[in-house]
């Protein structure tokens, strides 16, 4: 025969459960993708609001670069409020990344003179009210993540790291662990043959390398134009209303592919 606890002791429990996770413990919205097939793998169904996220290029090239940064933009575009991009080197290019809906009124840049200022830059940054706060950075130690990740929940901002390396040997950090809620990988793939000469729509890999409560993922994603905007890049943009054709791929190892499901938003 089972005996229930009573409401008092279970109250309790849950009062020192809460006491001991601190900030954790309080409810912790999302911001989603609006693609299934990506909302679908993040745990309650987009990037968590009040923590850090990681975004590196696929390769070591300008090009992959350049789409990491379109991808933390495109993020960082959906959230409420001004947007505090820190760098060290003035090479962002603020066209491409109004593009994506990210508009320069809504962006202020803070250039820091190295690593260490950045980084501080960074935190300040995520408890200053932001609602999203960017910053391109070579290395990042758990300690630094740590901080910054506190720092995200105080606030409830949304913290991205585009990790950028000015040499190889810097790229071998982006393995080390990290206090992040997700960690990916953007790399640009070829664009689908036209049936006409012209410019293809963009295509992406979307590697999801870690991710705290989920599991990685492996998705390869197609902008498509709506009516509306016939204009826009193919990326994604502030309200979300580039639709998206989304293959996602199964793996049973690390290796080798072996379901390749095409979903079509």
């Amino acid at each position: 025969m089972s005996i229930s606890a009573p409401p008092s002791a279970i109250s309790e429990l849950r009062e020192r459960i809460a006491r001991l996770e601190g900030s954790n413990a309080r409810t912790r919205t999302v911001l989603p993708f609006g693609v299934a097939a990506i909302d679908g793998v993040l745990p309650g169904g987009g990037l968590i609001f009040g923590g850090l996220h990681e975004v590196a290029g696929g390769g070591n090239g300008a090009v992959d670069g350049g789409a990491a940064a379109l991808f933390a933009a495109g993020i960082a575009a959906r959230a409420t409020g001004k947007v505090l991009w820190c760098v060290t080197r003035p090479d962002l290019f603020a066209p491409a990344i109004e593009q994506v809906g990210l508009p320069p009124g809504r962006v202020i840049y803070v250039e820091a003179g190295d690593e260490k200022t950045l980084l501080a830059c960074f935190e300040e940054g995520l408890r200053g009210g932001f609602g999203a706060v960017v910053a391109e950075v070579a290395r990042l130690s758990m300690t630094a993540s740590r901080r910054l990740q506190l720092a995200a929940e105080s606030s409830g901002a949304i913290g991205i790291a585009i990790r950028r390396w000015r040499r190889q040997t810097e790229a071998t950090d982006f393995g080390q662990p990290t206090a992040a809620e997700t960690r990916w990988r953007v790399s640009v793939l070829p664009s689908t043959p036209l049936p006409v000469l012209g410019v293809g729509r963009a295509r992406w890999h979307l590697g999801l390398i870690r991710c705290r409560a989920g599991e990685s993922a492996d998705l390869t994603v197609e902008a498509t134009k709506t009516q509306r905007n016939r204009r826009r890049p193919a990326s994604f943009n502030g309200k979300m209303e580039v639709g998206y054709r989304v293959y996602r791929k199964a793996w049973v190892s690390i290796w080798r592919t072996v379901v390749e499901d095409h979903e079509e938003e």
